[in-house]
């Protein structure tokens, strides 16, 4: 089923963040439906620095590659502010959806960006987003392709900005809306009894940020479709990261921190090596 067809259904869609193939490949072992390629998770994980604008457009596209070619789940990727003007999002656009992508998300911050729930942003005007939004429909080779236009004016110029800046990009033709950042349940609410009825909505939920943490059947009795959790993944293996070579420190041994991690078999398990062996055989040519 493509992402836009399941996005007709009224069940909420999860979409846990992932930043390389092995995240992908466990978060699809767990059972979810669609994936969410994070920018800041790819920050945070490859360049070991905050998410403030300084991942490029070929980093996200090279990594949307790497995950594609290990999972065939529907991946929402981070298009940041499509790293440019209207004719850079267009080849973001391009980018993207040969990589494998399956939907872009583009906000109207102005460049570079930075993380949505992180102080003293700025925003490019509405008639530049909109645009932008028109110019990578114009790009995208498919239909299929879903353009989610996410706004962060609730920070910057309010609530009700943030309202009508979400108008405007719904005229210019988004496929899902993202408005970043609520600071209440109410706004929550407001957002979905406006917005709920029109198009699918998507809810960002980051541990320590501005919006109140809501679980997916909340989200979806409020009338989300879409929930992600981008840097989720990235938060927990550093707190575990952390735990592991504090102990392989203090130890000078693994064996303390043994019932915390996978051994050698168990990550290869995982990986699925045996049978990547076995299809690499099978191609053998056997002198015949």
């Amino acid at each position: 089923m493509s992402l836009k067809a399941r996005l007709q259904s009224r069940e909420i869609l999860i979409a846990p963040g992932v930043y390389d193939g092995l995240t992908a490949t466990l978060a699809a072992d767990a059972g979810f439906e669609a994936l969410y390629l994070s920018g800041a998770a790819v920050a945070y994980t490859r360049l070991g620095r905050p998410d403030i604008g300084l991942t490029s457009v070929t980093e996200m596209a090279e990594t949307m590659g790497l995950v594609r070619d290990r999972v065939d789940l529907p991946v929402i990727i981070d298009a940041d502010t499509g790293f440019g003007n209207a004719l850079n999002a267009q080849r973001t656009m391009r980018l993207y959806e040969r990589a494998g992508a399956n939907a872009l998300q583009v906000e109207d911050q102005t460049f570079p960006k930075r993380c949505g729930h992180l102080k003293d942003k700025s925003l490019i005007p509405v008639g530049e987003m909109a645009g932008k939004i028109a110019a990578m429909a114009d790009a995208r080779a498919s239909d299929e392709t879903l353009i989610v236009a996410r706004t962060d004016a609730v920070a910057v110029e309010g609530f009700d900005a943030a309202m009508a800046r979400a108008e405007a990009y719904v005229t210019a033709g988004a496929d899902v809306l993202f408005i970043e950042a609520p600071r209440s349940g109410g706004e929550l609410k407001a957002v979905a009894d406006h917005f709920g009825d029109r198009l699918p909505l998507l809810a960002n939920m980051v541990e320590g940020g501005e919006t109140p943490i809501k679980g997916a059947s909340d989200l979806e009795a409020l009338g989300f479709s879409i929930v992600i959790f981008p840097g989720g993944i990235v938060r927990a293996l550093a707190k575990t990261a952390e735990d592991y070579y504090a102990s392989l420190k203090a130890h000078g041994s693994n064996r303390p921190f043994a019932d915390r991690m996978h051994d050698f078999n168990g990550l290869n398990d995982r990986l699925g090596t045996d049978a990547m062996l076995a299809a690499g055989k099978s191609y053998e040519d056997d002198g015949a």
